[in-house]
């Protein structure tokens, strides 16, 4: 498997090998060996979380209060999508920065989003699905989002497609607004929590 991290630090993707033969496909896009060497720790999974979008369904940018935060660990099982991180941990060196990959049903490239940072996508087809591997779960009180259409941000959501979005989405703050309120964690609260993962692990 291979392994890249993001332009925002602590964020990776995995590229997973395919084994196509005449019955159909084979594919692991999870391996713990390969998740454990790039993250420091094997993943811990308290919840799987599925979801189906229409095609320009926008979903994020999403995050949750650390400590102790809930990472991710992200496929597409069907369709296609354009998944996004945003790193939204104050004091951190890619502060604000963005990256994106295409997640699909034919390569089944997998992201990893570490606790503190943003995750959100777009659908680039109908009947999209995405799996989502969470390490905590549901925690209404401590879940936050970021307005996925904040000019600033100036995320790269095709503008051929016609957008769909929650009220709760539309209605999420600007980066500097979620700021300015202090709901964005702390970089230094993240690395503590990181470190807390590397040793247990």
């Amino acid at each position: 498997m291979h392994v890249r991290e993001l332009a925002v630090v602590d964020a990776y993707e995995f590229v997973p090998r395919n084994f196509p033969d005449q019955r159909g496909l084979f594919v692991a896009p999870l391996q713990e060996p390969s998740f454990r060497d790039a993250v420091g720790h094997p993943l811990t999974v308290a919840q799987t979380n599925h979801s189906v979008s229409r095609k320009g369904t926008i979903r994020g940018i999403h995050f949750a209060a650390t400590p102790p935060g809930q990472a991710k660990y992200v496929y597409c099982p069907s369709g296609s999508l354009l998944d996004v991180v945003v790193d939204l941990r104050v004091g951190s060196p890619t502060f604000g920065t963005w990256d994106a990959v295409r997640l699909d049903s034919t390569e089944f490239h997998a992201v990893y989003v570490p606790e503190g940072v943003g995750h959100g996508f777009i659908a680039l087809e109908d009947d999209t699905a995405m799996s989502y591997l969470c390490s905590t779960g549901y925690n209404p009180a401590g879940e936050f989002g970021i307005n996925p259409l904040d000019a600033e941000l100036g995320l790269p959501w095709p503008a051929e497609l016609e957008f769909l979005l929650s009220e709760k989405d539309t209605a999420a703050p600007t980066l500097a607004e979620a700021r300015e309120k202090g709901l964005l964690p702390s970089y230094d609260d993240c690395l503590a929590r990181y470190a807390e993962l590397r040793s247990q692990g």
